[in-house]
This record gives C-alpha cells, structure tokens and sequence, in this order.
C-alpha cells in the first residue's frame, strides 16, 4: 500500500472551473476524487474528463450525484474513507465549486416571480451550507490534512446583479463561512480561502440574464484584454497548494488578472 499519495477532492468536478483543477492537479501529480451531477446527456463528456486524467497515470474515482443531498454525501465520504484506507494518502485538497442556485428577483415585479422560500434555502444550501457539511464529515472522518480547502465565490457577493440576488446571499454566505473554518481549523493545518474568479464563460455564468453584458464589461476593463479562462484559475489553485502557502488562510483571493481593480 503507498502512502505518498495526495488526493484531491472536487464538488463540481465536472466542468468550468472543476474540471480544469482536477486536470491541471493531476498534472501536478494529484489522484483525484471527484463529484458532479450529470444526466446521461452530458455523461460522456465526464467520461472525457475522467479518460484524460486517468491517462496522466494518476489515480481517478468519480461518484455522480447530489452533492447537497445528505445521504449522498455520506455514502460518498464513506466511500472515499474507504479508498484512503486502500490505497493510502490523505485529503490534501478540497475544492467546493457548486453552481447551482435560483435566479430570480428578490421582489415580484409584475408577471415575474419574486424569488420563494424554497429557492432561497435551497441555493444557500447548495451553494454555501454544504461547504460546512462537507468539511465537518471529512474531519470526523479523519481523512483530511494538512490540506488546502478552496471554495469558489463570485463578485456577486459584495454587488448587486439583477436576478442574482439569492446567489449573492450564498456567495456573501460562503465567505463567512471560509473565514470561520479557516479560524476553526488552523490547529489542524487546514487552510481555507475562497477564489473569486474574474468573469469566466463557464456553464454557470452563461445561466446568468444579461451574462453578454457582463462579459463585454469585463472585457474592457481587464488589463490583459481577454476574459479570465477556467485554466488560469486552476493553476493558481495548483500553486496556492504547495506547502510553502500555509500562512494564506482565510482570504478572498482574487484571480482576474487585475479586472476588479481596474477602471
């Protein structure tokens, strides 16, 4: 059984910003575990993913479903539990990047729906409280750290978009939440920050009304005259998991090339 093994874990591993972290660390020399939730439509692109990380030589084991359902997520941490035990290593890397929310007016304005109860718990849940979830059960677990945790936010969370008003909620929820964790966790060499990506044509922002616009307006005020790529985001993770980063903890760390700070 080796011991030298470093896995990383990836909730959303599927796509965007998922799936080029787990390509550029199993480059890196990661095995990667992954989670995504796919239909059978999109399930050969995942079997893409999974061939191509699998031909770095790494190790690669990807479980499908509801990564905010709580059976699923014990089941699966069961699972992974289990691996680690096989094979050997640890947690060294949790990544939660989970797009999936309500988009909706907080207020009903005319024939448009203001955004329920329902769909406000459901997107803070998916896309903030399950970060908790997951970090509390991988601890009890005890098949995590040292390790780096990297929970992906937006600039949503510190302005006002139309419609995105439940998203920015969890995304300002999430950043509370990392700095707690990071705090809370720092005795065990558990490092936690949030990545907040420049605007990225990824899946998810394209689900956002008005994302042309965002794009266009984010275009013009890069300094490097193009979007930030799912890739530039992935490297830095990669970088910012190297053992030399333990005293970053419990930041937003921007990656965008400067677009946020640029007139």
């Amino acid at each position: 059984m080796t011991t030298d093994r470093k896995w990383a874990l990836i909730l959303g591993v599927s796509s965007g910003f998922g799936a080029a972290t787990a390509r550029r660390l199993a480059d890196s020399g990661w095995d990667i575990m992954g989670v995504h939730l796919d239909r059978r439509s999109t399930m050969p692109a995942v079997e893409a993913l999974e061939a191509d990380l699998r031909a770095t030589g790494r190790a690669v084991h990807f479980f499908n479903g509801n990564a905010a359902d709580d059976e699923f997520r014990t089941k699966t941490i069961a699972s992974l539990s289990a691996l680690t035990g096989e094979t050997g290593g640890r947690i060294g890397l949790f990544m939660h990047s989970l797009a999936f929310g309500t988009l909706a007016p907080l207020v009903a304005d005319g024939d448009v729906r203001g955004a329920t109860r329902k769909q406000l718990e459901m997107t803070i849940d998916v896309m903030a409280n399950s970060l908790v979830y997951w970090t509390q059960d991988l601890v009890a677990a005890d098949i995590i750290g040292p390790a780096r945790i990297f929970a992906m936010t937006s600039e949503g969370s510190e302005k006002a978009w139309p419609l995105y008003g439940p998203v920015s909620a969890a995304k300002a929820a999430l950043e509370s939440y990392v700095r707690q964790l990071g705090q809370e966790l720092s005795g065990r060499a558990i490092t936690v920050n949030a990545v907040m990506a420049g605007v990225t044509q990824t899946p998810a922002l394209e689900k956002i009304p008005g994302s042309d616009h965002l794009m266009a307006k984010a275009l013009a005020k890069n300094p490097h005259n193009r979007l930030t790529q799912p890739e530039d985001v992935a490297s830095a993770i990669a970088d910012l998991a190297q053992p030399g980063t333990h005293w970053i903890n419990m930041n937003v760390i921007r990656i965008d090339g400067g677009e946020s700070t640029s007139a």
